[in-house]
């Protein structure tokens, strides 16, 4: 395989992992109608587990282990799908689908700055001018919004999402410095399996509602969060992100947002208002400023 043919592939399954999540936003809101967010989490990580398990002994068979990487296993899987599905959870019951896909957009700033200290990589002045850009028109995305029946605190949401996306940038960096020696696939299994037992203990308690009857639309949402979007899109999110440098691949992200937008409006009758749609351009913006595309200087021969 060639290295563009190479780079062609990543770009699919980058496309493909960021359309599931912006659908799981969809399908998230209609979960919640039905079962409580501890179940419905908890569920989709038992369903991808259980999938998982079919193949395990062979996904084990294809890492390079060495001393002490459990703790940044453990640490990606404590982010997410750990944490981060906690406050996305907390976030879709204040905030729509919508808003909470637009807050997103963030997501590759902040991956970019958690490079920087992690993984040393270089910010520029154009990104950093981007990132304020972006967190401004978050804060102005907020702000307008007003309260309805499906975001009855939309403010406090939208900052439940930020922190969804503090995790999902603890992730991403510390993902990217394992793929090198990991398959991506054993990574989504082993956020699988964490997140199972991270959520277990949650079921009971006091504030968890257990399900009293097996609703068919809670279940197939269920399931299609566990199948497409726990293993299908972190699977080739993942994969993806392995292939090309992490700054690249979190710039996908700035899909989802737009994406959600079309799901939101088709499935579930969203819309925002005309100053709501202004500071999601004014995100969008940001996002694109902070792109640098100057090419690297060639080395000297």
């Amino acid at each position: 395989m060639t290295l563009t043919q190479g780079k062609g592939l990543a770009f699919v399954a980058l496309l493909t992992g960021v359309t599931l999540w912006a659908s799981s936003f969809v399908v998230l809101k209609v979960a919640f109608t039905r079962f409580d967010p501890m179940v419905v989490i908890f569920g989709r990580m038992a369903v991808a587990s259980l999938c998982f398990l079919l193949v395990a002994r062979h996904l084990a068979r294809t890492v390079d282990y060495r001393p002490g990487d459990w703790k940044p296993l453990l640490f990606m899987g404590f982010c997410e799908p750990g944490l981060y599905f906690i406050f996305e959870a907390m976030a879709l019951t204040y905030t729509d689908a919508s808003q909470a896909g637009m807050i997103c957009a963030l997501l590759p700033l902040m991956v970019a700055v958690g490079a920087r200290f992690h993984l040393g990589e270089r910010i520029s002045r154009r990104t950093l001018s981007g990132f304020v850009l972006a967190i401004a028109g978050a804060v102005a995305l907020s702000a307008a919004a007003k309260p309805s029946i499906s975001a009855p605190n939309p403010a406090l949401g939208n900052f439940l999402e930020f922190m969804a996306m503090v995790c999902a940038t603890g992730y991403m960096v510390t993902l990217k410095g394992l793929t090198p020696r990991y398959n991506p696939w054993f990574l989504t299994m082993i956020q699988a399996f964490i997140g199972s037992i991270f959520y277990f203990p949650l079921l009971f308690l006091p504030t968890t509602t257990l399900p009293a009857t097996l609703d068919p639309v809670g279940i197939g949402s269920i399931v299609f969060l566990g199948v497409f979007v726990t293993i299908l899109a972190y699977g080739s999110y993942n994969f993806g992100m392995s292939k090309i440098p992490a700054s690249q691949a979190s710039a996908f992200v700035n899909l989802i947002p737009v994406i959600t937008l079309v799901f939101g409006w088709f499935f579930l009758g969203e819309l925002l208002t005309p100053f709501q749609y202004a500071a999601s351009a004014v995100v969008l913006a940001g996002v694109f400023l902070s792109q640098d595309r100057k090419r690297p200087a060639p080395s000297a021969a």
